[in-house]
């Protein structure tokens, strides 16, 4: 059957944009180099006209150089020709790089659709808001238990604030007084005297002659004072 029907060939591939796309540049770039070609062999007929006197000769260079001067006329048509569908490739393949942007977006954003949809099944606003109620009272007891735990033994309820305050007030104004010289409670305490040596007679100055003492240790009376 094979040999009388022959054998169905499989399809090939269309090109992709890509395959035209560097097709196309490969032709450019053959076209390209047969421009330099005939630019230097258009070089070479100018320097030999130049050269060359007026007459058949010179006549014969400048028909070969109208003859390669119209190729490179034609090459150059082709090499526009070949850029301008380089550029509209280009502008498709952009396009089509686009829309499979596009479509990767899209697919991204059903799936990140989806997720949130089921993560939001997994969440209530409710749960939410009782759970903020429950975080705040527990605060508040918090903030009562060290409260009472901060609160001092040794001082009482019935205390008047603006008692204290006129204390406050007189001590400040105390101080303000005492501040030039040292506070009364600062000073140091009076010594009493001694009680021996307060009602003794003062001890003599100026020039005395001294006394002796008689058997009993009391001073003798000097004679002068017994003759008067």
């Amino acid at each position: 059957m094979k040999r009388v029907f022959g054998v169905k060939k499989d399809k090939e591939p269309p090109p992709s944009i890509q395959d035209a796309s560097d097709r196309i540049n490969k032709r450019g770039d053959n076209v390209e180099e047969k421009l330099k070609k005939l630019d230097a062999e258009l070089s070479r007929y100018k320097e030999q006209i130049k050269k060359t006197r007026p007459g058949p000769a010179q006549e014969a260079i400048k028909a070969r150089a109208m003859r390669v001067l119209k190729q490179k006329r034609m090459y150059e048509g082709q090499r526009d020709m070949l850029y301008s569908q380089t550029f509209n490739l280009d502008q498709v393949a952009f396009a089509s790089e686009g829309l499979k942007d596009a479509q990767q977006t899209m697919s991204a954003l059903k799936s990140a659709n989806k997720e949130l949809k089921g993560m939001m099944k997994t969440v209530n606003i409710q749960d939410i808001d009782n759970l903020q109620d429950e975080m705040m009272d527990m605060m508040d007891v918090s903030n009562e238990i060290q409260e009472t735990l901060g609160r001092s033994y040794n001082v009482p309820d019935y205390i008047d604030e603006e008692e204290l305050m006129g204390e406050l007030d007189a001590l400040e104004a105390d101080m303000g007084s005492e501040a030039d010289g040292i506070p009364s409670y600062l000073q140091p305490d009076k010594e009493e005297p001694d009680v021996d040596t307060e009602f003794l007679p003062a001890a003599p100055t100026g020039n005395t002659t001294a006394q002796g003492e008689d058997e009993h240790g009391l001073p003798t009376v000097p004679r002068a004072s017994l003759r008067s």
